[in-house]
């Protein structure tokens, strides 16, 4: 859900007990729409994020350090010369806006206090971050919006800050009384019966997300489709779930609840319990507002950046896969052609066994066919220019390249079937790629099997990335590689004969080693490495995921065949969940 203006509520109460009092001790502009406060205050040292992004519009501390530009850029400069030692002094919020004022207290380069607003308003496409002084002017902004051909509200430097426009004919959720709640309710009954009870919510009051008013119709009517006109209670679900949100609201009773997949992944998030998904999704609730929405767009970032930055790879790698797919079909045709080589040989021999009756200059010869079992007659064509002999060692030389050509295509179709293979196992790889470092031994890897070129900065001397690693519940260590190169090394370099080896059944994925010692993991240990093993799987997007394990001497690996690709015997099976969140609380 967006950042809607009763979850920016209580995003600014729990940020208030959090940076009021603190001081600003650097100013860092990471992306284009992103600013990070250092703070320093009584509850210790904080980093602020406040990003204006269309789609990831939000305020809350952070704990995750963002990489930095060379050169900070403008408005970095002018919001460091204006709030470097500014001490926040409130944040206020205008009812039911998506808008928040931080207040500070500035000082001058002539030692002279003054007031400051740096003031964020979370509002779509049109998100802005703007810092204004006691007067209301605009020192500058993040987006310079208006001038004297444009209609939309002004934001440049040197003009009066003016707020956004209210929401036409929407009404504030909190100042709405029951009468008039029931008064518009009975309004949009009799004249919206086929809107939706979300639709009829959305268009009448201000500060509700399309999340808040499905999970309202829902907890009225079990539906969050649900039809104004099959309303038959008179409104009376739906204004008690109403007014009980809230009173929550206005209590201050708010809490943070994040949904995520089977995946570990954020879907979503709220202020209030979300139970429409009845069990699809897991609904649970946070520690605080700001560490639910750090992980949450930490996480979409990072998956977004990761697509950026491995976009040229999957390119190659696409390219690579459709010019092999090419070659194999020209080659199974090929193949094809070589079925009726037997037909050739027979036709030398039928012509070796009529070579009296064959005539020099003769271009076909009618003879009775040895080889059908009935005495039909074949019909052989031959070259005018060449004697029988010739016509015949021409045919006996056809079949030879026929049979020949038979072996050597079946054996580059099997070789191209396997770069297939490779290639569809590397796309997996970018798809479970954490960061960086993972999309870097991944084009290693690439550069080793020739697809693509290695880069200056790649021949470049780095550090070799670790295996990730965990600690099970039981104390023992889990190891899972990050790319097939380091599956391999993992295996046969880093593990010891006795470890326990794990790995997704019949589809691509990372070697997982249980570091035992020769012991046998309890069964604790040998379910969260299983949960690990798919969850680093081209299933993570399942459930009950088939993982094998055997001890690391059952596994062999596959002579000329890519890195990674193993054999192992004497296994068993365990059934797992490829579960983020035992991934994310074994992690170290």
């Amino acid at each position: 859900m967006p950042l809607d203006a009763i979850l920016l509520s209580a995003v600014a109460d729990e940020l208030a007990d959090r940076i009021v009092g603190s001081k600003i001790d650097k100013v860092q502009q990471p992306e284009r729409d992103v600013l990070v406060f250092h703070l320093r205050g009584a509850q210790g040292p904080c980093r602020l994020l406040v990003s204006a992004g269309a789609g990831d519009a939000r305020v809350h501390i952070t704990e995750h350090r963002l990489e930095n530009p060379s050169a900070p850029p403008m408005l970095c400069m002018l919001l460091r010369k204006h709030l470097t030692g500014a001490r926040i002094l409130g944040l206020k919020q205008p009812p039911a806006e998506r808008l928040l004022d931080i207040e500070l207290a500035a000082t001058d380069m002539l030692g002279v206090q003054s007031e400051k607003h740096l003031i964020f308003e979370a509002i779509g496409r049109a998100s802005n971050v703007i810092l204004t002084d006691g007067e209301n002017i605009i020192i500058d902004c993040m987006r310079r919006v208006g001038g004297e051909l444009s209609d939309r509200r002004a934001t440049l430097p040197g003009l009066i800050y003016r707020p956004p426009p209210a929401q036409d004919r929407k009404i504030d959720p909190e100042s709405v009384t029951a009468d008039v709640w029931q008064g518009m309710f009975d309004a949009g009954y009799s004249s919206k019966k086929e809107a939706t009870v979300e639709n009829w919510l959305l268009s009448a009051f201000s500060a509700l997300s399309p999340l808040i008013c499905r999970e309202l119709s829902w907890r009225a009517y079990n539906d969050v489709c649900f039809r104004m006109g099959l309303i038959k209670d008179g409104g009376a679900g739906l204004k008690r779930e109403f007014f009980d949100l809230v009173g929550k609201a206005k209590g201050k009773k708010l809490a943070p609840w994040s949904i995520t997949g089977a995946d570990g992944a954020y879907r979503d998030f709220s202020y209030t319990e979300i139970m429409q998904y009845e069990g699809v999704m897991d609904v649970r609730m946070e520690d605080s507002f700001s560490g639910m929405l750090d992980r949450f767009f930490t996480q979409k970032a990072q998956k977004e950046r990761n697509r950026q930055r491995a976009s040229a790879t999957v390119k190659s790698v696409e390219t690579a896969q459709s010019r092999i797919g090419r070659k194999i079909a020209a080659q199974k045709e090929e193949l094809l052609a070589t079925a009726g080589r037997d037909k050739k040989r027979q036709c030398g021999d039928l012509i070796m066994a009529n070579l009296h009756d064959i005539k020099r200059g003769q271009s076909q010869l009618y003879a009775e066919d040895l080889f059908s079992g009935n005495g039909s007659i074949r019909e052989i064509v031959l070259d005018p220019m060449k004697t029988p002999q010739q016509n015949a060692a021409k045919y006996y030389k056809d079949y030879t390249k026929a049979k020949n050509a038979e072996k050597h295509l079946s054996e580059q179709i099997k070789l191209g079937e396997d770069e297939l293979r490779f290639l569809s196992a590397v796309l997996d790889e970018i798809a479970l790629a954490d960061g960086e470092q993972d999309l870097q031994d991944i084009r290693d890897e690439l550069v080793l099997a020739g697809y693509i070129k290695a880069k200056k900065k790649d021949k470049e001397k780095r550090a070799a990335s670790a295996p990730i690693r965990f600690v099970s519940t039981s104390g023992m260590q889990v190891l899972a590689g990050r790319s097939n190169i380091q599956n391999e090394k993992l295996t046969f370099q880093m593990a010891a004969k006795t470890d326990v080896w794990m790995h997704a059944q019949k589809i691509h994925g990372s070697h997982i080693i249980i570091s035992c010692n020769g012991e046998s993991p309890d069964a604790v240990t040998l379910q969260e490495a299983a949960a690990i093993a798919a969850y680093y799987s081209a299933a993570r997007d399942g459930s009950k995921v088939p993982v094998d394990y055997t001890l690391v001497k059952r596994v062999k690996k596959m002579a000329g065949r890519h890195p990674g690709m193993v054999t192992y015997t004497d296994f068993k099976t365990i059934t797992a969940n490829p579960d983020g969140l035992i991934v994310g609380r074994l992690k170290r």
